[in-house]
């Protein structure tokens, strides 16, 4: 292991210095030290940034991101079901994202005078408010 700056950590990481002692503050990061003004990090720090932005991507809040790095006492020990869970729900929201792409496509292209007119896109707006998906109040696709 050796030491790495704040500066190179940036630099490595992609995370501005400004997030990374944001992220120090929330107990998600741990400096070694400093060398004169700049702190210093140990290079594993790189993997745990790895971690929180592969967190992040996942839909997790940095609060979430913290109980799981903590949780086992320092050890990397993810619950499972939780992760089924998350994957569950970024499918769910992929797929309403793409239901709602083609919606616009749809509204995009259409020829009708009016899209209110369009069969079509009477159908796709029934079907958006036929699959609303009442626990978190978004649109899903059957």
């Amino acid at each position: 292991m050796y030491r790495l700056d704040i500066s190179e950590v940036a630099k490595r990481s992609g995370v501005s210095a400004s997030a990374l002692r944001y992220y120090e503050k929330r107990g998600l990061i741990t400096s070694d030290g400093r060398r004169g003004l700049r702190r210093e990090y140990d290079d594993s720090v790189l993997t745990r940034l790895a971690l929180i932005a592969l967190g992040q991507r996942a839909g997790y809040s940095l609060e979430e991101i913290s109980s799981l790095l903590h949780a086992s006492g320092g050890k990397l020990e993810l619950n499972r079901q939780n992760l089924k869970t998350q994957a569950k729900s970024l499918r769910s929201q992929a797929e309403e994202l793409l239901a709602t792409a083609e919606l616009l496509d749809h509204v995009a292209a259409c020829t009708a005078p009016s899209h209110l007119e369009c069969p079509r896109f009477q159908a796709l707006l029934k079907a958006a408010i036929e699959y609303r998906d009442d626990s978190s109040n978004t649109l899903i696709q059957a």
